[in-house]
């Protein structure tokens, strides 16, 4: 990997809009702007069509949607197979590419999504909750005599000041209900599986998280390479 970088999430956001970040992120690294593929996984619908566009009209590439059509090399089990997420299957297939199988993967972000693969890479389904920024905005906004709090561990279950409580409640929460979701899919699975923690908060949450084999945010780029890759027209 070269680069990479975040953008917020617009979903009104328009080609010209999408195509004058991605040059500006290539410029800012020193990147030409010579693109020989571009692969996409998007769970927000409005903004499929005009990163589409957006591929097309600036970067001159056919780029690669992930969705039903798409060839995973694996077998999905859920009902039906297309309901299921693009970026949970793209995850998957980066952690059994990067790191075999069978596996439980936690995908730390917007929900925290628990998910598993077989020893073949075949997708076996998973849970999803919301995720910890969500239930952090919920709390402040539902609780009026409660204050925003930054996103850290403070050392310690037992909070001594409304602030450590807060945080307590929220970081070691998140770990311990991610410690009890793997532990209920590894009896389910029932054969050792290696667990992946990723998505944009896993630093933050996964040292916290007992268990966990593996902390790599940007797997989901690994399985984008991939497919793209499995996709390519001739």
């Amino acid at each position: 990997m070269v680069a990479h970088g975040r953008f917020a999430t617009r979903r009104e956001a328009t080609p010209d809009e999408l195509g004058g970040q991605i040059f500006t992120f290539l410029q800012q690294r020193g990147l030409p702007v010579r693109v020989q593929a571009v692969a996409i996984s998007c769970v927000v619908p409005t903004l499929n069509q005009p990163l589409l566009e957006m591929a097309e009209t600036y970067l001159s590439v056919d780029a690669l949607l992930v969705g039903p059509g798409t060839k995973t090399g694996m077998e999905i089990h859920y009902d039906p197979p297309r309901d299921v997420g693009a970026d949970r299957i793209v995850t998957a297939v980066g952690v059994h590419h990067r790191y075999g199988g069978p596996a439980i993967m936690v995908s730390f972000g917007t929900a925290t999504v628990f998910d598993a693969i077989d020893e073949r890479g075949n997708y076996l389904g998973g849970a999803i909750t919301p995720g910890l920024q969500l239930s952090v905005d919920a709390l402040f906004s539902r609780a009026s005599r409660l204050p925003r709090v930054d996103l850290a561990a403070p050392g310690r279950v037992l909070g001594r000041t409304t602030v450590t409580s807060m945080q307590a409640g929220i970081m070691y929460g998140a770990a311990a209900q991610a410690e009890g979701m793997v532990e209920r899919m590894r009896q389910e699975l029932a054969r050792p599986a290696k667990v992946v923690a990723t998505g944009g908060l896993s630093p933050l949450i996964a040292p916290l998280v007992r268990g966990v084999d593996v902390v790599d945010p940007l797997v989901v780029l690994e399985g984008l390479r991939v497919l793209e890759g499995m996709n390519r027209r001739p």
